[in-house]
């Protein structure tokens, strides 16, 4: 029997024994022709070159360097979270979407955050005057927070947060919220974004600078090891990277970068690293070129896997796999003739199923041109499900693997990805490359390469530079009530006298020793919540501590 044959009779020793626990959404699955279709498709004979090099670069779902996946039977033990990004104008109509997505059949809710939130700012600051609700829900104490999850339980939901900046403080709202409904943090699951090297690179909502922002989210990776422990404590974020103009290899790229900076600063603060790897997830883009993007999220899983054993010393296999969300391209959306980018973002959200994610969201036809109607995010919702129940393509794990092309750019990928981090090393990290504006330079070259391509139509975009259409029809749009700053104004005053003033003030104080000092800021943020301090008042504190970052000018 050779090593090949070998490895793979253990593998599914081990994935038999593992069905016990876990088993598969049906006792068979075929095609609509009665054909059988397997858990696992393998090379069929072949030169023992070529087997070893399978079992080293492409190997078996569930096992290192996890090329076909971080799970055994993937889809065929369960579906991916459905996670649909929603969040609008007030804490109430965002709670009214939440249930309306998951009465349609969502399995994770996705927050979006109004920008004087993302920001650290509440509603009534001057600073949030015209932008209250509008990309996202206005959140400013727990009060909103205790509102968004009306009637929701969070022991039967997992929530993922976009908040970067200030994502300690909405995650200790969230920690507040669960305690009021009798859920003990230990049961809480979720994940929080918590990435703000990619703020600086490519999305600008940051607050603090990177030394104060980095000691915030080693502080939520060691307050969630210990007290969140099924908490996902960052999010590590290529998609904004993407959406900023980068291309595939340099959101994979930059965004493994950015991961070892966080690793490497927890590493450092004291934690070891099998302590909170596994609760490292990622967020990544899904753009048109869809053979490119599957082999994109294939070889992240197996640079990670290589990187946390190799460089990091991980022994947990747990630490080694890289489990990551999946949106589909915001910027690839179109104005014109907005029906198109439900195609666009059906071929997307396929690519990131084939590629492997644990988690999608697929954006709604009108993002273009405003948030989504609920038509439209019904819309959304159907087409992952569709791919799930209808399309087959789950049936099976890996089912590009061992295409020539797919391989091939697989390897090609990785390549061009490992050649960026070696540059950035050199360069003395992530951090060191932020403050240089190397990252920057590189995905303003590549935005202004790509728009070039479309102005030139050398890149086609179908209904902007090619197969146009006159007098399009306006679509329905959905609007934010232009008096909700108003209304804000008066909920915070309201909340303001109504709470207990003294021990606000008392809490807030014992925010402002902890960051002078060297202690966890989880504990004092969390008590500041709970006395319904604000978002503002909270990150104002901080501000004062740690001051805020001015981008160099390059």
């Amino acid at each position: 029997m050779t090593d090949f044959e070998e490895r793979y009779e253990e593998w599914e020793r081990k994935t038999e024994h593992a069905l016990k626990k876990r088993p598969e959404r049906k006792t068979s699955f075929t095609t609509s022709s009665g054909i059988p279709v397997r858990r696992l498709y393998v090379p069929q004979g072949g030169e023992k070159r070529e087997l070893r090099r399978y079992l080293e670069n492409v190997g078996f779902p569930g096992e290192f360097p996890y090329t076909r996946g971080v799970q055994r039977t993937m889809y065929r033990g369960r579906f991916w979270t459905m996670r649909q990004y929603a969040g609008f104008g007030t804490a109430e109509e965002t709670n009214r979407r939440f249930r309306y997505l998951l009465e349609q059949g969502q399995t994770g809710l996705s927050t979006a955050f109004d920008l004087p939130t993302q920001i650290g700012y509440d509603s009534d600051h001057p600073m949030a005057r015209g932008e209250v609700g509008k990309v996202g829900v206005a959140i400013s104490s727990l009060a909103d927070m205790e509102q968004l999850f009306d009637g929701i339980p969070l022991d039967k939901v997992t929530t993922s947060m976009t908040i970067n900046a200030p994502a300690s403080v909405l995650l200790a709202m969230y920690i507040a919220v669960g305690e009021k409904q009798g859920v003990p943090a230990e049961k809480l699951g979720g994940t929080v974004q918590n990435d703000i090297l990619k703020e600086y690179v490519a999305r600008g909502t940051y607050i603090f600078p990177p030394k104060p922002s980095m000691r915030l989210i080693t502080d939520v990776f060691a307050y969630c090891s210990e007290k969140v422990p099924h908490w996902n404590t960052i999010s590590i974020s290529g998609y904004h990277i993407r959406e900023a103009g980068a291309t595939a290899v340099q959101e994979l790229a930059f965004t493994l970068a950015n991961g070892i900076a966080y690793v490497q600063a927890a590493v450092d603060r004291g934690l070891d690293v099998d302590d909170f790897a596994p609760r490292l997830s990622f967020f990544f883009n899904a753009h048109n070129h869809f053979f490119e993007e599957v082999a994109k999220f294939r070889a992240a899983r197996r640079m990670w896997a290589r990187i946390m054993r190799e460089r990091f010393g991980a022994k947990d296999p747990k630490s080694w796999q890289l489990r990551f969300h999946t949106q589909t391209g915001g910027s690839t959306l179109t104005a014109q003739q907005p029906d198109n980018n439900i195609v666009r973002v059906t071929l997307q959200a396929l690519a990131a199923v084939l590629g492997g994610t644990q988690s999608l969201h697929t954006n709604s036809r009108d993002e273009a041109l405003a948030l989504p109607t609920e038509e439209s995010a019904r819309i959304a919702l159907r087409t992952q499900q569709i791919i799930a129940y209808e399309s087959g393509v789950a049936d099976t794990v890996d089912p590009l693997a061992g295409s020539y092309y797919v391989e091939e750019l697989t390897d090609e990928i990785e390549r061009r990805a490992m050649e960026y981090i070696e540059k950035i090393d050199e360069m003395g990290g992530a951090v060191q490359a932020v403050e240089m504006g190397y990252m920057q330079q590189e995905i303003r070259d590549a935005a202004y390469e790509t728009q070039m391509a479309i102005e030139n139509g050398d890149e086609i975009v179908v209904g902007v530079n090619a197969f146009r259409i006159e007098d399009e029809p306006e679509p329905e749009l959905l609007r934010v009530d232009p008096q909700l700053g108003e209304r804000r104004r008066e909920e915070l005053a309201k909340l303001r006298s109504g709470r207990n003033a003294s021990a606000v003030e008392q809490a807030l104080n014992r925010l402002r020793e902890a960051a002078m000092g060297t202690d966890n800021l989880m504990p004092p943020i969390l008590d500041a919540v709970r006395a319904y301090a604000t978002l503002g008042e909270i990150c104002g504190v901080l501000r004062d501590v740690f001051g805020e970052y001015r981008p160099a000018q390059w």
